[in-house]
């Protein structure tokens, strides 16, 4: 039994010593933030200004992803992968932001439209499922 537990500390210290962790700790905290400034801009531009929700979400996803680009290739996923190549890295996270908007246009469009709901029952999925989308392709495909 304590070799069982010598095993699982030293895995587990192993894992909080990973690039990854520290990959994944600060997309969380660039990721949170950027996805609170799209939901909130997204629901006051919708609520506030009278503005369609899809179109509002286009507004505020517009200013998040100039700001994502450079948090995210300066930051989040700092020394991962290579640096050659920046056009080709800067196509593919403009293709991988693409589909993260498309995947919150979808959510406005279904939970706002679709089934009539308020504004806010976009903002679930914004927040928790878009970012894993998000993350996942940026690490395994634009700063890989």
């Amino acid at each position: 039994m304590p070799d069982r537990f010598a095993d699982l500390f030293a895995r587990a210290r192993h894992a909080l010593n990973s690039p990854m962790l520290g990959q994944v700790i600060r997309f969380g905290i660039s990721g949170v933030g950027l996805t609170v400034f799209v939901a909130v801009g997204y629901w006051a531009i919708a609520e506030f200004a009278d503005v369609d929700p899809n179109v509002a979400l286009l507004i505020a996803f517009a200013f998040a992803v100039v700001l994502g680009y450079f948090v995210h290739s300066r930051w989040s996923f700092k020394g991962h992968g290579s640096r050659e190549k920046p056009h080709l890295r800067t196509i593919r996270f403009f293709i991988t932001t693409g589909l993260g908007f498309l995947s919150n246009q979808f959510f406005v469009w279904f939970f706002v439209k679709h089934l009539a709901g308020p504004t806010w029952w976009a903002i679930p999925p914004i927040v928790l499922v878009t970012p894993i989308l998000t993350f996942t392709l940026n690490r395994r495909w634009v700063f890989a």
